[in-house]
């Protein structure tokens, strides 16, 4: 390829850049200021989402949910009702719920679900309309606590209250048509290969979703923090809860190739609102922040 096309690559990857930062920058904006208040500042939910009809993304999880469930029964892997995990995970989310529609008026009509899949990731997660599913392996290599496992729960159920998965897949659809467009764009009117151009914006693409998925995971670990406070569980327990999670995530990747903020990031963005946290879980407790015991978990921490 010779200079001037290589040229007129990059300002075709420039364009693409900014025609698919443009719409996603635009639905940020819309947001509106920050409301002042106790707690976490609630903002608006992204417009874009409703790109995605939410009874269409509430009917899809509902059904990706009950088969998942139902497979899970079949083969044994669904933690009965009576097994003290189980019930430990529902007393959680039991206090935790009456807390969310703070953060979306729809969770009052949420058909909320816990269940727990004898499995061996360290993983959790919460479906659009409130399904909650925990792995036993989360449980028992971070050793969990109830404040660790409200922290884990009220970060999960946040991705479900702020429509995470529907803006995601709205942005996604931007993001893939707008790409398109720039590299087809580029090859008609510079000649370029076709598959230089794809290829190049396809990763473009990638990067512009990579950094909101990530603003996505701080924001659920904040809202999860707060909603978690509320119903009387220590905000504490996130840092505890990333400092083990670090000594398991040694050979993590780096945090600009991942979706989820690196450990310490996470860590730094907790320990940054805990002056906001800290008041609510000691108003559950009748109590004030300096009168709080310290947080102890129930491993030695590095």
């Amino acid at each position: 390829m010779n200079k001037f096309k290589l040229k007129h690559l990059a300002l075709s990857i420039a364009t693409a850049a900014s025609l698919m930062a443009m719409p996603l920058q635009q639905a940020h904006a819309q947001k509106g200021e920050q409301v002042v208040q106790d707690g976490i500042a609630v903002k608006p939910l992204s417009r874009v989402r409703v790109l995605v009809p939410e009874e269409q993304m509430n009917e899809a999880a509902a059904q990706q949910y009950q088969a998942m469930v139902s497979q899970a029964q079949q083969k044994g892997v669904l933690v009965p009702a009576t097994d003290p995990q189980v019930k430990r995970l529902r007393g959680v989310a039991q206090r935790i719920i009456p807390h969310t529609p703070r953060w979306n008026q729809s969770a009052k009509n949420w058909d909320w679900q816990v269940n727990l899949f004898e499995q061996p990731q360290v993983n959790a997660f919460c479906m659009p309309g409130g399904r909650i599913g925990f792995y036993t392996g989360i449980i028992n290599q971070l050793k969990l606590t109830d404040d660790e496992m409200a922290a884990i729960m009220g970060h999960e159920i946040a991705h479900a209250l702020r429509e995470h998965g529907r803006e995601r897949t709205a942005k996604s659809g931007i993001t893939t048509m707008v790409a398109r467009g720039a590299g087809a764009l580029g090859s008609a009117i510079f000649g370029i290969d076709p598959s230089i151009t794809n290829t190049v914006t396809g990763m473009i693409g990638q990067g512009v979703v990579l950094k909101f998925s990530r603003d996505e995971e701080r924001e659920a670990d904040l809202v999860g923090l707060d909603i978690a406070a509320r119903a009387g569980y220590d905000p504490r327990a996130g840092v505890a809860l990333w400092r083990k999670m670090g000594m398991l995530n040694k050979g993590a990747p780096p945090e600009f190739m991942s979706t989820h903020p690196g450990g310490e990031t996470r860590i730094g963005d907790m320990e940054r609102h805990m002056n906001v946290l800290l008041p609510l879980y000691a108003r559950s407790k009748g109590t004030s922040v300096n009168r709080l015991p310290p947080y102890r978990t129930n491993v030695a921490l590095k």
